[in-house]
């Protein structure tokens, strides 16, 4: 599959750069992580590589799929692949934002208000099905994404890194739910969509998941091989990957390029290039290189922006799609040479 279509290059020649990059410790870090991931959630190798990349760029991760494809499975073994703390939200249209940062108690035996922190004091949190609640309570995850930071009653207490949202939606379902408002999208710093497996793929997680026992999982099987201190030092290693200017440009050009589409009815914001360029890093980080070279953002295009720009309405109503148009857009977009 082309760069362009969502997977992470090898190598690219496009910009002079050192030609032998060493493999860093956060390449070997991630790569013993993918290892464990992958032998719980099979089929879905780019989705996995495509979160991993979230996580060492520090961003939150909305995944979109259909029912039965295993986002809950990818994240909770993620979780357990660095001994995270694991945090779950159910999201209905019921809940209340205190469901979801906590609240403050009154305690009737000590005559003082007790602290009960939400799900959100975690390593890993998993909104599932986050679109199924309202407006109200979507937005009580915005200041703990941006901030990580949670504020009950005027007192803020910011939460212990590493931290990472992953929210889960089902593309298919409208009846019941709640469109993501453009504040609480842009938060996010990619948009993964999860599709079927390949036949052989879906053959083997149907032979081990009728040999399982009821209530096991295969997530289980999946052990720690980072601490969350290893992740906090993957994601400093991954900022400080080297990005030349023109590969800004590139990823500043691709950005500009959505703005002035005719097919493209809101384009990508500024934060938009800024993801790209911290996926871009995120990506050369797990190739073990310490620079970012334009096919990094390209394949980093499609996640990053799907979510941040909307089709002209003629456009939506001729059944094209938002990666098509993307595709499409990277391509018109010249590549820095050498």
């Amino acid at each position: 599959m082309p760069a362009n279509e969502g997977d992470f290059p090898a190598a690219a020649e496009e910009i002079e750069l050192p030609s032998q990059p060493s493999m860093s410790a956060s390449a070997s870090l991630i790569a013993r992580m993918r290892e464990q991931i992958a032998s719980s959630v099979l089929g879905q190798e780019e989705v996995i590589n495509q979160v991993l990349a979230g996580l060492l760029a520090g961003g939150h991760v909305l995944l979109e799929g259909k029912p039965g494809l295993g986002k809950t499975q990818l994240v909770l073994a993620l979780a357990k692949s660095f001994a995270g703390e694991f945090g779950r939200i159910q999201f209905t249209p019921d809940l209340m934002p205190s469901d979801v940062t906590g609240f403050r108690l009154f305690d009737m035996k000590s005559q003082t208000f007790q602290l009960r922190r939400g799900p959100v004091f975690t390593n890993l949190l998993l909104a599932d099905e986050i679109n199924r609640a309202p407006a109200k309570t979507q937005s009580s995850l915005l200041e703990v994404m941006q901030e990580r930071q949670v504020t009950i009653d005027g007192e803020s207490m910011p939460l212990s890194p590493p931290f990472m949202t992953l929210a889960t939606q089902n593309p298919i379902e409208h009846e019941g739910t709640y469109p993501l408002p453009e504040a609480q999208l842009d938060r996010f710093l990619m948009k993964v969509l999860i599709d079927y497996p390949e036949r052989s793929a879906e053959r083997e997680i149907v032979t081990r998941s009728a040999a399982e026992v009821p209530g096991e999982s295969s997530v289980a099987a999946v052990e720690a091989v980072a601490t969350p201190e290893d992740v906090v030092r993957a994601q400093a290693e991954t900022a400080a990957v080297r990005v030349v200017q023109e590969v800004v440009d590139y990823a500043v050009a691709i950005v500009q390029a959505t703005r002035d589409s005719k097919a493209v009815s809101l384009g990508a914001g500024t934060r938009g290039a800024i993801a790209l360029v911290r996926i871009g890093k995120a990506i050369a980080t797990l190739h073990g290189r310490d620079y970012v070279i334009p096919d990094d953002i390209k394949a980093a295009s499609l996640p990053v922006l799907r979510h941040r720009v909307q089709l002209a309405p003629e456009v939506a109503i001729g059944g094209q799609d938002i990666d098509a148009i993307l595709k499409s857009l990277v391509e018109s977009v010249p590549a820095p040479r050498q």
